[in-house]
């Protein structure tokens, strides 16, 4: 063995040797159950859970461990985080509120100019409605009058006023499904001109009824 193998083992031992008196020389202090502060070479599992110091030899503190958290504050923390990301969906949602509206009257026009938008769509299926309504009574009429002179009524006839009944249901429901689409929409855009009073400062001078509007 050469003179640099055997000083090069000699380092390593003197090191391992140091690593092993450092970790040999730490102590812990805590409080135990009683609230007395105990410094040792060990450390109980439930006083590790309260919290404690690790201290060098001469008594410096290396590290500082914190208690672990009670159900109380793990859920006054989780709270606490719930509510700054809640904040924070906020001011996103706000932004781009302030995007679309500088004003809460904007807000109201545009409202007013997509409730008008759906209802014109109803009055067109209305205006369905009332043609086929028509063809249906004229069929009805038709098939009435056959029975009258006790003639049988045909099957396409009566095929006739049943596709035609059903078209109506089809288009009613049409009617009030956008209806309650209109309802929801309202219901938004009454949230967003609310929102926006707050974070504008700045009261609406529009009504929310498209109907009132053109009254005045």
């Amino acid at each position: 063995m050469n003179r640099l193998t055997r000083f090069s083992i000699a380092v390593s031992a003197a090191a391992a040797l140091m690593s092993a008196s450092i970790v040999e020389a730490r102590m812990y202090r805590y409080t135990d159950e009683n609230g007395q502060i105990v410094i040792s070479s060990t450390i109980p599992q439930e006083a590790s859970r309260r919290g404690y110091d690790i201290l060098s030899k001469n008594g410096r503190v290396i590290e500082t461990i914190d208690p672990e958290p009670t159900e109380e504050e793990i859920a006054a923390r989780e709270a606490e985080e719930k509510r700054l990301a809640e904040e924070e969906r906020q001011r996103e949602l706000d932004r781009k509120l302030l995007e679309r509206y500088s004003h809460p009257d904007e807000a109201v026009r545009a409202m007013h100019r997509k409730i008008r938008e759906l209802q014109g769509l109803n009055q067109l299926k209305r205006g369905n409605i009332s043609v086929i309504v028509s063809q249906l009574d004229s069929e009805q009429s038709r098939a009435a009058d056959l029975e009258r002179s006790g003639r049988d009524i045909p099957e396409a006839t009566l095929e006739k006023i049943r596709r035609l009944e059903a078209q109506i249901r089809d288009i009613e429901r049409e009617i009030n499904s956008q209806n309650a689409n209109i309802k929801a929409l309202r219901e938004r855009f009454e949230a967003d001109i609310e929102r926006l009073e707050e974070i504008t400062d700045e009261e609406r001078t529009l009504p929310l009824d498209p109907d009132d509007l053109e009254e005045s």
